[in-house]
């Protein structure tokens, strides 16, 4: 081997030692460590691996929790849940308290809040750092308000077909059992929520409680995304500015984003109990009106196709809720439906998606 050869081997082979090096991934810190450990953790929820309607029973003194009905109260009344892991029964001690403003006021059967007790919890499908989980539940026990549970399940389904940036949420089945006589009082499906902070982990940020944020403030992709979403559900009763079913993650390079939920007056729900805000002059929840950022058609193109790419999608999970009946499945497929018409072309784009825009924040 000649000394020239050997030396232009050593050459190619430092300069290839030096690439291989020059292309490792920079280390992790240990703040992005962190980070990643808290999303992990979130992803990995027991509750939300699974679409299976999960088969519950609640006990506790429903008399009681339903005749909280002060809307600053925060009581909380002791319980029981049950939930069946493998061939035995697991039993976990709750705490519950009843939740919501307007369905306080009009429901006859409350939404909860389920506070779990962590050690009994632990290595069941409530194994998690949250304090307690909302629960939705059916407001009146006619079969009709249990179609809207359903109903707004689907929503939650939608919105987390569009983007991850959204609750995740969980279809229960619930037997509610009367504590002070140990008889069943109904059973009715019902939603579990994801824990706020959970969200804000899968996104690697915080919960903010922080008000008044204007729109320049917010993500830019994920603003339109919302906010289009809020257009095709038919949703207006919600406010960035004021944190009204919207919750705001905070990132620590500085992304903030604006994550919508409680779906149940929307056009695409329209509970009875629903009607639209008299500042809006709309007739009827179904009656759409975009209230997000002002943006030309050609801006607006790119985030349009994002959604007809998800529309078979979309419309396929309507037939896959359990028990949400025939007229209903047609309903809501009518509604969305006409979403992909309005945005089909740029006449339409720009009567409903440019000029009712919203310039500022609200």
């Amino acid at each position: 081997m000649s000394l020239r050869w050997l030396t232009s081997l050593i050459i190619v082979m430092s300069a290839s030692c030096f690439t291989l090096t020059a292309q490792d991934p920079p280390a992790e810190t240990p703040a992005a460590a962190a980070l990643r450990i808290r999303r992990t953790d979130a992803e990995n929820r027991a509750l939300f691996q699974s679409a299976e309607t999960l088969p519950i029973t609640i006990e506790a003194n429903f008399g009681s929790v339903t005749r909280d009905r002060d809307l600053e109260s925060t009581k909380q009344f002791p319980g029981r849940v049950k939930i069946a892991d493998g061939d035995r029964t697991v039993e976990i001690p709750v705490q519950i308290s009843a939740r919501g403003h307007l369905r306080r006021k009009t429901c006859d059967f409350l939404p909860l809040q389920v506070a779990f007790s962590k050690p009994e919890a632990k290595g069941t499908v409530f194994d998690m750092r949250a304090a307690a989980l909302k629960l939705v539940t059916h407001c009146n026990a006619t079969s009709q308000y249990e179609q809207f549970i359903l109903k707004e399940y689907l929503a939650y389904r939608l919105s987390n077909i569009i983007t991850p940036r959204s609750f995740r949420a969980r279809l229960a089945k619930a037997t509610y059992v009367d504590a002070t006589r140990g008889k069943p009082l109904l059973s009715r499906y019902a939603i579990f929520l994801e824990d706020d902070d959970d969200v804000a982990r899968r996104l690697e940020g915080k919960a903010s409680d922080r008000l008044k944020i204007p729109f320049v403030q917010l993500h830019p992709v994920a603003l339109l995304q919302m906010m289009i979403f809020q257009f095709m559900i038919g949703n207006t009763d919600y406010s960035i500015m004021a944190q009204h079913n919207i919750r705001i993650v905070e990132t620590s390079v500085g992304l903030t984003y604006p994550i919508p939920y409680d779906f149940d007056i929307t056009g695409l729900v329209r509970a009875p109990y629903g009607i639209p805000d008299p500042r809006l002059h709309l007739r009827d929840l179904t009656h759409r009106l975009y209230r997000g950022p002002c943006r030309t058609v050609e801006q607006l193109e790119p985030m349009l196709n994002t959604f007809r790419i998800k529309k078979a999608e979309m419309l396929a999970a309507i037939t896959s809720v359990p028990d949400l009946n025939k007229f209903n499945q047609g309903e809501m497929t009518r509604f969305l439906n006409l979403f992909f018409s309005m945005i089909d072309k740029p006449s339409s784009v720009k009567r409903y998606l440019i000029d009712t825009c919203v310039k500022g924040g609200l």
